[in-house]
């Protein structure tokens, strides 16, 4: 989640703005198609990052190559402007063939009818690489909407010298803390000067919700067809530990509270915070950015009851207008195979979603930069209830940033917390 506002942010500048007229332009799309040449494809892609943008042009260009019956148009798209350029591009019927979004994003295209159900197109091999709970993020109605390819999990980049010296030793990639080992950690690495943890939560509600399914923590619950926000001690458990570590054990760091993941990253090469919990994509800042011969090293997801988060995997999908939608699952399979998954994920320092895929990255990396711990990351992402509400995104912005910001400001109780929530649930399910 906080990875797609950094690249939001970043593909503004990273990548030009496709004009509608631009993307109308790019390829025939029309009847002519079918009468004479090749079959012509549109690929939207939202790639932005140097080493990604080279992958994907890279795999077009040799699927063209092997391809001449049936060639793809590569069309660059912006994180920033996709939804409004989607909006028009569907209701204009010229959309693009396949289209690169994200999970939460592509239920409501779905719903109106403007993607086509995958169900009987992409084959049981590649259905088999990836584990149903991720693909349940991209189902609506008990339709396909969406191949999932890259995940984002939550992790914690830990400095190494710091736990060295505090004498924590690093979890192994398939055995990571507990929340209670998590936050006593977090106390031997806090003295003058120095704080074990900064939660950056500028934008804290997903990480909330996210977080919540270590502790089965669901918050949107639907009942006979109606669904309502409830809090009980599950909803409670991640926001009480948070604010306990800021103002309880004193272990994490206020001033972090309202800064972004990569606004830490000052304090945490200057060993002002010895851990940052946040997204796996957090690796690459410090392949790039930390000073030299700083020792950092990506610790795996803290464990409640369980270790699951909430899936929001980019995704590919076939528009329902399209005219080769049999040719445009074929390129997709080419596309995701697991070599070719792998480097797409290298190239944007996040996860695959397929099972092969994930086996030949480590070994492709040789398990460094903590590419052995992302990958094992991937095992208990699944669909969060909040992602299937339909209020979701208006609750988010109205009532829960705003509540989770006073409570982790200390400016309200968790009950009062419990009852915005609940409140804000009421207004927008009705």
């Amino acid at each position: 989640m906080l990875r797609t506002r950094f690249r939001r942010l970043a593909a503004a500048t990273a990548v030009a703005v496709v004009g509608l007229g631009a993307l109308a332009a790019c390829g025939d799309g029309g009847d002519d198609e079918a009468t004479s040449g090749p079959v012509k494809l549109r690929f939207l892609s939202l790639a932005w990052q140097k080493e990604s943008l080279q992958a994907n042009k890279d795999l077009v260009a040799k699927w063209n190559a092997e391809h001449p019956d049936i060639q793809v148009e590569y069309v660059q798209g912006d994180w920033n402007s996709i939804h409004d350029q989607l909006v028009t591009s569907f209701e204009g019927g010229d959309a693009p063939d396949i289209v690169h979004y994200e999970a939460s994003a592509i239920g409501e295209f779905s719903k109106q009818g403007y993607l086509a159900d995958l169900s009987d197109l992409i084959s049981d091999d590649l259905k088999g690489q990836i584990d149903q709970g991720v693909w349940d993020t991209v189902t609506f109605d008990d339709k396909v909407a969406g191949v999932p390819f890259l995940l984002e999990s939550q992790v914690v980049i830990a400095n190494k010298k710091l736990l060295d010296a505090a004498g924590i030793a690093v979890p192994p990639a398939d055995g990571g803390w507990t929340w209670d080992e998590f936050q006593a950690n977090a106390q031997k690495l806090t003295k003058p000067g120095q704080y074990g943890v900064a939660w950056a939560l500028k934008s804290p509600t997903n990480r909330v919700l996210n977080l919540a399914l270590n502790f089965d923590g669901k918050f949107f619950y639907t009942d006979g067809g109606r669904t309502e926000v409830r809090i009980g001690d599950a909803e409670k458990e991640v926001p009480k530990r948070i604010h306990d570590m800021i103002y309880t054990t004193k272990s994490a760091s206020p001033e972090a509270l309202g800064m972004s993941g990569a606004d830490t990253l000052p304090g945490f090469f200057g060993g002002k915070y010895a851990m940052l919990p946040g997204s796996v994509s957090l690796r690459q800042q410090m392949v790039e950015q930390a000073p030299e011969g700083f020792e950092w090293v990506t610790l795996p997801p803290v464990k409640g009851l369980s270790t699951k988060q909430a899936a929001n995997p980019q995704t590919l999908s076939i528009a329902e207008d399209s005219k080769h939608k049999k040719q445009a699952a074929e390129f997709l399979e080419y596309f995701l195979n697991p070599t070719n998954m792998a480097a797409l994920a290298k190239g944007d320092w996040l996860v695959p979603t397929g099972k092969q895929a994930n086996e030949e990255l480590v070994k492709l990396t040789g398990g460094k930069q903590g590419w052995d711990v992302a990958a094992d990351s991937a095992a208990d992402l699944t669909v969060a209830p909040f992602q299937m509400a339909d209020g979701y995104p208006e609750w988010k912005t109205k009532y829960a940033t705003p509540a989770l910001q006073q409570y982790f400001a200390n400016k309200i109780t968790l009950d009062q917390l419990a009852t915005q929530l609940v409140d804000g649930g009421k207004q927008v399910l009705r």
